[in-house]
């Protein structure tokens, strides 16, 4: 999860797509033009993994055109070939 939010951070496309899971890759461009400014990840929940299948609860803050957000959601990893992949994720209300 942190070094997905790094690639995030560093707007590295390719790090993204290759720890995505190819069933739920997006085609499209990850980035838009817009100018986001990521200002934290906090790591709620990563209880331990089961079967090669994980989850991770986070929140990360980050800024748009100067007023902050939350992203907050719960990610699912599955392990495929030996390397953690992202699978999908759920936003808790």
């Amino acid at each position: 999860m942190r070094s997905r939010y790094s690639a995030y951070v560093n707007k590295n496309e390719p790090y993204l797509l290759q720890t995505w899971h190819s069933s739920t890759r997006p085609s499209e461009p990850i980035f838009s033009e817009e100018n986001t400014k990521w200002l934290g990840l906090s790591i709620k929940k990563a209880p331990a993994a089961i079967d090669n299948k994980g989850t991770v609860e986070f929140v990360a803050v980050y800024k748009i055109g100067g007023k902050a957000h939350r992203l907050s959601e719960i990610s699912n990893f599955v392990k495929e070939n030996g390397r953690w992949v992202y699978l999908d994720g759920i936003f808790p209300s």
